[in-house]
C-alpha cells in the first residue's frame, strides 16, 4: 500500500501542474481568439480562410501589440498616446483603473532589473518571525524623510496566491538579502514551504549574477 501511495502522489505531482498549465494556456488562446470578433468582417481571418485555425487570434494579438509599440515610438504616436491618457485622466473611475493598471504593469515588467529582483528575508509580522519578500525599490520623497533612515520598499506576498500581499517600508539594516532567484522564491511561497530550492540552484544563480 505504501508503494501505491508513493506512485499515486508522484503521478499527481506530474499530472496536476501539467493539467493546470495546459488549461491556462487553452483559456488564454480562446480569449485571444475572441479578439478577432472586434475586427471588421473583411479583415477577420475567419472569413478570409477556408478553415478555422486555432490560435490565429494569438498571432494577431502579438502583431497588434508590436504594431502599437512601433507606432508609439515616433513623435506623432507618442502625442496620440498622451492625448488619450489626458482624456482618460478626466474620467474619474476610468482614470483610477488605467493609472493603477499602468503602474502595476510598469513595475512588473521592470522586475528583470537588479533593483526589482532582490529576494530578502524580513521579520514580519513580528520580531522573531521571518518571511520572504521582494525589494521593489528605494523609498523616496516624504516617505524617505519621515522614516529617517535608508529604507527599501518591500512587497510581502501571501500564500498560496502571491499576487496579493502587503507593502512594507523596511530599513536596509533589517533586510537579510538572499541569493535565491525570484522564481525559486515564488515556488516556496506558493507551496507554503513544501518546495525548497536546492543549494546547487542557488549557487548557479549567484554565479550567473556575478
Amino acid at each position: 500500500m505504501k508503494g501505491l501511495k508513493k506512485y499515486f502522489i508522484t503521478g499527481l505531482l506530474v499530472l496536476v501542474p501539467l493539467y493546470i498549465t495546459v488549461y491556462i494556456f487553452a483559456v488564454v488562446v480562446r480569449a485571444l481568439d475572441n479578439v478577432l470578433n472586434f475586427l471588421p468582417w473583411f479583415l477577420n481571418p475567419r472569413h478570409l480562410m477556408p478553415f478555422h485555425l486555432p490560435g490565429i487570434g494569438v498571432v494577431f494579438t502579438v502583431l497588434g501589440i508590436l504594431l502599437v509599440g512601433l507606432i508609439t515610438q515616433n513623435f506623432f504616436g507618442r502625442k496620440l498616446v498622451d492625448f488619450g491618457e489626458n482624456l482618460l485622466s478626466k474620467i474619474p473611475f476610468l482614470r483610477i483603473v488605467y493609472n493603477a493598471s499602468k503602474q502595476f504593469l510598469e513595475t512588473f515588467l521592470s522586475w528583470h532589473q537588479d533593483e526589482y529582483s532582490n529576494v530578502v528575508v524580513v521579520q514580519y509580522p513580528r520580531k522573531g518571525v521571518y518571511t520572504l519578500g521582494f525589494v521593489t525599490g528605494n523609498t523616496r520623497g516624504e516617505l524617505r524623510e519621515k522614516v529617517g533612515m535608508p529604507s527599501k520598499s518591500v512587497f510581502i506576498p501571501t500564500t498560496p496566491n502571491p499576487t496579493s500581499g502587503f507593502y512594507l517600508m523596511v530599513p536596509e539594516v533589517d533586510l537579510i538579502p538572499l541569493d535565491m532567484s525570484v522564481e525559486d522564491a515564488f515556488k516556496v511561497i506558493m507551496t507554503g514551504g513544501l518546495v525548497m530550492p536546492d543549494v546547487s540552484s542557488i549557487t548557479e544563480n549567484k554565479d550567473a549574477a556575478e
